[in-house]
């Protein structure tokens, strides 16, 4: 099954995870992050999946998060709350996201990719 790999192309780090992908033999399916960002339940998934902190999912260093004055708003905003502003703005969203159903990856960290993402 190939994974979804939500990635923004002017994106070095989200190339240097494209080109991970293609070198380890990864299938996946690229999908523009500004363009088509994941749906709301789908973040829901991925945030429940992961384990992580919801913040985590936030690209905390972009413009579009200083603009909306996110780091102000975060703490007073539900998981609900969060998944529906990261699915109204893919630049919201930290990248690359990767996502196959069960597991996910938020950024592009090698020793996670081979973790999750090699065949074992």
């Amino acid at each position: 099954m190939a994974v979804k790999f939500y990635w923004y192309p002017k994106c070095s780090t989200c190339r240097n995870a494209k080109k991970w992908l293609e070198e380890n033999d990864v299938t996946y399916e690229a999908i523009d992050i500004v363009k088509e960002p994941p749906s709301k339940e789908e973040l829901l998934e991925m945030m429940e999946q992961s384990g992580l902190e919801e913040k985590k999912f936030f690209n905390t260093s972009g413009m579009k998060y200083r603009e909306l004055n996110m780091k102000e708003k975060l703490p007073e905003m539900d998981r609900n709350q969060k998944a529906q502003v990261l699915s109204e703005d893919g630049m919201l969203i930290k990248r690359p996201l990767v996502y196959n159903g069960n597991e996910v990856t938020v950024g592009f960290k090698e020793n996670e990719f081979i973790e999750k993402w090699l065949q074992k």
